[in-house]
């Protein structure tokens, strides 16, 4: 479906949530070295329950060797709080990669200043500065599958209680 992309997450229950939604919107996650914890750090698991050992992981050692990798193009789309770039006003495709900067740096000013025209963002009020990286993933990428949902393998309630009987 999506590409998340978390370049140098800090905090475990954040990572672990976001795994979480990864594998409940059939999206890989690509997590971008240096981590502030260890993958296998029981916050994490914890925070992605039984999802984890179901998750399209893909760890990248450097935020260097990832663009290379995947250079920035019409199918990136870096969240920031340094645009007025709206992410509803952007249309998001299958595949596209959604890339999330650390909780206490955000991703390199200097990427972000390179290219405007990728950068988008979530509005807040002007008492805060920012949103939980955890709550930020999943309002940029539901709506990108509200964009995208046609198509879009679901488990219905009523598929889940044949199952079970």
């Amino acid at each position: 479906m999506f590409n998340i992309v978390l370049v140098e997450p800090q905090i475990p229950q954040n990572t672990g949530t976001i795994g979480r939604l990864c594998v409940n919107l059939g999206a890989t996650l690509h997590l971008v070295k240096p981590l502030g914890f260890d993958i296998d750090d029981k916050a994490v698991k914890r925070a992605g329950l039984d999802y984890w050992k179901q998750l399209d992981l893909v760890v990248w050692e450097s935020f260097e060797e990832f663009l290379a990798a995947h250079p920035i193009d019409s199918r990136t789309h870096m969240a920031t709080t340094k645009t007025d770039n709206l992410y509803f006003d952007t249309r998001f495709q299958k595949g596209d990669y959604i890339l999330f900067g650390s909780e206490t740096k955000g991703i390199d000013e200097r990427v972000l200043l390179e290219h405007p025209q990728k950068c988008i963002t979530i509005p807040m009020g002007g008492k805060g500065r920012s949103l939980n990286l955890g709550v930020s993933v999943g309002i940029v990428t539901y709506e990108a599958l509200r964009q995208n949902y046609e198509g879009f393998e679901k488990i219905t309630i009523a598929n889940s209680l044949k199952e079970s009987i």
